[in-house]
């Protein structure tokens, strides 16, 4: 097994004007999007040896319109998704307003578009897929009823396996600030020509070992994952700060997953086993 790959940072936002929390330093190259109306110039930064370094892009003054994709106005069928989650048992209004605000055509194949507000899960490449609306409302739901969460957004969240990104967009709504990591090269570039219209100064995107998590923008307000290994790896607990909540697919019984849920207090943690699931298995390393 080749060594984990040192995550490299990139962001599909604008920089925000003051940052939400303290965040890990590092340099950044800023690049004006070519052929603007107005003037564009690129500002370089030297990397640190021993720091992540990313792009973060920012057009000036106006923000670039969303992708037409297939020309589908899904604002109705987005209301429908959103009424057969909350027949489903999703009771949080703030999960339910994210669900309904994020396009999630955008984020799958021009061939399965018509499939995209279905409650079912669907290919994205690399033999990976895009969780059901289901399950994604399901799992915020549980992130936000963690014993730290505050009463309005969720404070710093890292997520392990960005996928298509669709998942990192909908917890924009709902964290001050996201680190979203994936190990696959081809879906962390999908990711990040996904997002890169809508402008979230609030998500960066790493590519690197998610099993090892991202120890420079801890400590967690939440951590929450999209593929299931036989135990919680020990970086993310280490990673989540005390007053936190990690939820995840874990292995509960030879093939069998089930969702688990990890609260981090001042005693120790504690471990609480739901509803089976069925999520891709969670590797190390990167490709």
């Amino acid at each position: 097994m080749k060594p984990p790959l040192k995550p490299t940072l990139t962001a599909p936002g604008t920089l925000a004007a003051k940052a939400v929390a303290k965040r890990p330093g590092f340099p950044v190259r800023l690049e004006l999007d070519a052929g603007t109306p107005s003037a564009t110039k690129k500002i370089a930064g030297r990397a640190h040896p021993e720091r992540a370094t990313g792009t973060f892009y920012q057009k000036i003054p106006a923000r670039t319109a969303l992708p037409s994709g297939v020309g589908l106005d899904s604002r109705a069928v987005r209301a429908r998704m959103v009424q057969k989650l909350a027949a489903q048992g999703i009771s949080d209004a703030q999960v339910l307003a994210a669900m309904g605000h994020v396009e999630r055509h955008r984020f799958v194949d021009t061939a399965l578009v018509n499939q995209a507000y279905e409650d079912t899960s669907l290919p994205i490449g690399l033999g990976q897929t895009i969780s059901k609306p289901n399950v994604v409302a399901r799992m915020l739901e549980l992130l936000r009823q963690g014993a730290g969460s505050p009463a309005g957004k969720l404070g710093r969240v890292l997520e392990i396996g960005t996928g298509c990104g669709y998942q990192a967009a909908v917890l924009a709504e709902l964290a001050t600030e996201v680190y979203s990591i994936e190990r696959l090269r081809g879906l962390h570039d999908k990711a990040r020509e996904n997002l890169r219209a809508f402008r979230l100064a609030n998500v960066h995107l790493l590519f690197g070992d998610g099993m090892v998590g991202y120890a420079k923008g801890a400590p967690y307000a939440a951590i929450i994952a999209a593929a299931g290994g036989e135990s919680i790896p020990a970086a993310w607990v280490e990673q989540l700060a005390v007053g936190g909540r990690l939820v995840a697919p874990m292995h509960i019984a030879g093939s069998a997953q089930a969702l688990v849920v990890l609260d981090k207090t001042a005693q120790g943690v504690t471990q609480t086993v739901l509803e089976a699931v069925h999520f891709v298995p969670l590797k190390s390393g990167t490709s």
